[in-house]
């Protein structure tokens, strides 16, 4: 879609879900071929340390008074519903709790969006049911943190792709955001930030992230992770950061910073427009949400450094069967990481995809018929014999 393009294209008829045939939301980015370094299937979760990893393992519990049978979704990978016409949509409800934690000075933000149409003043009749969520992790200073949450989405939103290739109006979004931190004066230009963003467009999640923060999926009990941890150990990084010269000394680019990717932070980085050692260039990944994803998890690594993502989703689930709210559910999260002696700012955002708590799993009874061999029934007569 070109500059001077409508992008709320008016809509005359509406499909099962509630969206216009003719501009459904997609999440293609007109032509532009995706980094082979996105991968859409995802990332099973962490296993908690010292215990045997079990990435592929398939659980064997069934939901009370549902079907096991499920069609698999080639594109991600998550399984979904058999009938694809089926009217969910997902209803969008999230809490949030940012702490100072041990550190003297507060260098997080967030942003929660719950009903993106409040940001769409212009078109307050846009069919899109939509939200938006993003975790920012700043350092040397708040600067990179506060400018990224107050202009982020409104950068995807003006974008000239928007809505149609929502992928490449994210990837704008973060790179202009990375340049105005460079050209803006009233701003610290070495100020930095991680950005995490989950931005949703009906069944669509598009996850967006530069950075070591984390997005973490809870599906009917299980983590799914959906970001991957930019830090300069990372073997993929890692590759990436030599390649263009940059060295890593004791876990740090270049000795100075703990992250692989940034916005800001210009003081490290080439001319615009050159590639460095230090992307500001997100990764995405696209999930379509089904009944069975249940909420999702944001934070910065102040909670990842000390939780696994399954003990996170865990908690969660837990804490919504008991109160059904999700800012509870980040207050808890934040405690537990204070008691596991997090040396980081805490900020941790929960959003939930039901109004109602998640359904009780239940373990189903396994009925096997136990059999003797001839030869243990003759011990067997034996021993009894002598008794």
């Amino acid at each position: 879609m070109g500059p001077g393009t409508d992008v709320w294209p008016q809509c005359t008829s509406l499909d099962n879900y509630g969206y216009s045939k003719e501009c459904a939301p997609t999440m293609e980015e007109d032509d532009e071929p995706e980094d082979s370094d996105n991968i859409n299937q995802p990332k099973a979760s962490k296993p908690p340390r010292n215990l045997q990893p079990m990435r592929h393992c398939i659980s064997q519990a069934m939901l009370a008074g549902t079907s096991d049978s499920k069609s698999t979704n080639e594109s991600t990978g998550i399984k979904s519903p058999q009938n694809e016409r089926s009217p969910y949509l997902p209803v969008f409800r999230s809490g949030s709790c940012s702490e100072m934690g041990p550190k003297p000075y507060m260098e997080d933000e967030y942003i929660c969006v719950d009903d993106l149409r409040q940001h769409l003043d212009a078109q307050p009749d846009y069919p899109f049911h939509g939200a938006f969520y993003g975790v920012f992790d700043g350092h040397g200073g708040i600067d990179a943190a506060s400018f990224t949450k107050r202009n982020i989405l409104e950068f995807v939103l003006e974008d000239p792709s928007f809505p149609k290739g929502v992928k490449k109006a994210v990837k704008n979004a973060f790179a202009k955001v990375d340049h105005a931190l460079a050209d803006t004066r009233s701003l610290d230009n070495s100020s930095g930030t991680t950005a995490l963003t989950a931005l949703i467009l009906g069944r669509n999640m598009l996850i967006a992230n530069a950075g070591d923060s984390r997005a973490v999926l809870g599906k009917r009990g299980r983590a799914i992770e959906l970001s991957t941890d930019h830090k300069p150990s990372c073997t993929s990084e890692k590759q990436r950061i030599e390649k263009l010269g940059g060295v890593i000394y004791d876990g740090y680019l270049n000795g100075q910073l703990s992250v692989a990717r940034a916005l800001g932070d210009w003081h490290m980085k080439g001319p615009k427009g050159s590639d460095g050692p230090l992307s500001a260039e997100p990764e995405l990944e696209e999930v379509t949400l089904a009944e069975e994803d249940e909420f999702l998890i944001i934070g910065c690594d102040g909670l990842w450094d000390v939780m696994s993502s399954q003990y996170a989703v865990t908690i969660v689930r837990k804490e919504l069967m008991i109160h059904n709210d999700p800012e509870k559910c980040s207050r808890e999260l934040v405690r537990e990481a204070s008691k596991r002696n997090s040396c980081d700012n805490l900020t941790v955002v929960v959003v939930c995809f039901s109004s109602d708590p998640p359904p009780k799993i239940e373990i189903p009874k396994m009925h096997r018929r136990r059999s003797i061999s001839a030869e243990g029934l003759d011990v067997l007569k034996g021993v009894l014999g002598n008794v």
